[in-house]
């Protein structure tokens, strides 16, 4: 029988995927750097070649689940996976104020010289009008459908939390979602309605690359994890459509103001995350 104690063995895998994964210069973001993975947990390790496959859970899935009890009228009886007085209290926005010569102040409507003007790596405070969209709008548009107050306009890849209070909409959560979803539609939508700004997570590929060259429009990278300091950027509601997609899928009008961005792809054929993944994985091929 094989002597090796089961719990030693995964400790020693997770620190060696610790290791060689902070060797791929992804870094956070995915904007490059020495930090990439900060914990690894295996849950399992099969030593049967025969079931020899892996399930890996990011982050941003693996700490969403969250549950509650509730009575017949609505009440909460018991909260499911953390303290119940947890978000009883909400955090102060923190200071953005950043030095002048850090940070590109943008408002919308945005004009073409001021996105042209953007390249990559630049931080952005976005003031101003932006619409959510995520799949639904997306094939919907891409298939044809009307939606002209987004026209020259910025798309926000979110789902947010909202709640209505009497004849008022209050946002709770307002944070990026994966962009590379929206891959196939965004190209043509960003021609059809003349968009500006696309902002999301993770990046995006060739198509949209080219229509932002193409059309003088910018990929800006929000903050994963951030979706309740996004949250308190909204000013207020302006307006809703499309709402039969269900209210996550919806196009919510919102106001915004010290909207933080990064730009990873710029109007003029520049792409941070294309640079950052083929240079990780010539790091990778190097170390297997």
């Amino acid at each position: 029988m094989d002597d090796v104690n089961p719990d030693t063995a995964l400790a020693e895998l997770e620190a060696r995927i610790m290791k060689e994964a902070n060797t791929l210069d992804i870094g956070p973001m995915g904007f490059s750097g020495k930090f990439t993975v900060g914990c690894c947990k295996v849950g399992k390790l099969n030593r049967l070649p025969a079931s020899f496959f892996v399930s890996v859970a990011y982050m941003c899935w693996a700490y969403r689940r969250r549950g509650v009890v509730l009575d017949v009228n609505g009440g909460v009886v018991e909260w499911l996976y953390q303290a119940s007085h947890e978000f009883q209290h909400e955090e102060a926005m923190p200071d953005l104020a950043l030095p002048a010569g850090d940070v590109v102040r943008l408002q919308t409507p945005l004009a073409d010289a001021d996105v042209r003007k953007l390249k990559v790596g630049d931080v952005v405070l976005l003031n101003g009008t932006v619409f959510t969209g995520r799949d639904a709008v997306h094939k919907y548009l891409h298939d044809g459908g009307e939606l002209d107050v987004i026209r020259n306009g910025v798309i926000y890849h979110c789902g947010p939390v909202v709640l209505k209070d009497k004849s008022e909409y209050r946002v709770l959560a307002a944070g990026p979602t994966t962009s590379i979803r929206e891959e196939p539609y965004q190209a043509d939508i960003i021609k059809r309605f003349g968009i500006k700004a696309v902002i999301g997570k993770g990046g995006m590929g060739a198509k949209t690359q080219k229509a932002c060259q193409e059309n003088g429009c910018v990929y800006l990278h929000g903050i994963g994890g951030a979706a309740q300091i996004y949250a308190q950027c909204v000013e207020r509601v302006v307006s809703v459509r499309l709402e039969q997609f269900g209210s996550p899928e919806a196009v919510w009008e919102l106001q915004v103001k010290n909207f933080p961005a990064v730009v990873t792809i710029d109007s003029h054929g520049n792409n941070l995350q294309q640079v950052v993944t083929d240079r990780s994985r010539e790091l990778l091929v190097a170390a297997l």
